[in-house]
């Protein structure tokens, strides 16, 4: 996406390395298999911005192939009061503070998923998932995001590796038209909420940008009425025939694809680092944000 007169962004190298990544991820998979939770087990995800979005989508794939009730929670909203077989978080820099204190005063086995070894969080957890191979410079998540769902779909029995030659179609699609918009709204249902809801994130962090997300049967009861021509609606996964031709009626720009939605979401990233530098933005930089958020205990 880089103009010739623009550097590549560490964004920019990480989006295109989710093949690579995956495939790793696939590898990497059966080493730690036993570390997350079976079936028939109560479950609760837990993360923080990108990682919460990623423990939403767990929390509805885990349902939706009958492994157990799951609940997730971005992490300063967990419910102590709750009864739960596992806790299952995720961080990347492994130095959330939210996170650690969930880990820390929960009574039950948990596992952390985290780029960083001997980080605050894996002093706390019962077991850690540690994968530095999909570690980012940038403060924008990309790759690490996918590759943490990534190895989490794995653990419902997916095969990641059938998806990554769709990885590939998503980087290599064009994506100029999504770049002259000037709001997009993501949908989802589902699992794919919390793909709409971190698509959604990635053009805020990187591009400042006007964005929203839904679940997809919601957003004709209201959110619909911001739909026009110049802007966009995004959908994750098939849509509702009946829902994609109200939004085509209302002139926005609809994007749907037969991708797997996770291959889906590498468009969506390309499409926030893209926006945020034609923007004049510094993608990897976002406004106000750092690496992690670490919260003064006092």
């Amino acid at each position: 996406m880089s103009s010739k007169n623009q550097p590549e962004t560490f964004a920019e190298q990480e989006i295109a390395t989710q093949p690579e990544i995956w495939a790793k991820t696939a590898e990497f998979f059966p080493s730690i298999a036993d570390r997350l939770p079976g079936k028939a087990l109560k479950v609760a995800a837990v993360g923080c911005g990108s990682s919460w979005f990623m423990s939403q989508a767990y929390a509805g794939l885990r349902e939706k192939n009958g492994f157990g009730e799951t609940d997730f929670y971005t992490a300063r909203e967990f419910s102590f009061t709750r009864k739960y077989d596992a806790v299952v978080a995720i961080s990347r820099s492994g130095t959330t503070s939210e996170v650690v204190e969930v880990l820390e005063k929960i009574d039950v086995p948990s596992t952390i998923i985290t780029a960083v070894p001997n980080s605050p969080v894996t002093k706390v957890a019962t077991k850690s998932i540690v994968m530095e191979f999909a570690d980012e410079e940038s403060v924008v998540q990309t790759r690490w995001a996918t590759a943490a769902l990534g190895l989490l779909r794995m653990s419902l029995g997916f095969d990641l590796k059938s998806i990554i030659d769709q990885a590939k179609i998503a980087l290599d699609s064009d994506i100029e038209e999504l770049l002259e918009v000037e709001q997009i709204a993501f949908l989802g249902n589902g699992w794919t909420i919390g793909l709409a809801q971190e698509a959604a994130l990635k053009t805020r962090e990187a591009a400042q940008f006007w964005s929203e997300a839904y679940p997809s049967f919601d957003y004709r009861h209201g959110p619909m009425s911001i739909a026009q021509p110049g802007r966009a609606v995004w959908h994750f996964g098939i849509p509702e025939e009946k829902l994609a031709l109200d939004i085509k009626a209302t002139g926005a720009l609809f994007e749907s694809s037969y991708l797997d939605p996770m291959a889906h979401l590498i468009r969506a990233q390309r499409v926030a680092v893209g926006l945020g530098q034609k923007r004049g933005l510094n993608p990897d930089q976002p406004r106000g944000l750092a690496r992690s958020v670490i919260l003064d205990s006092k």
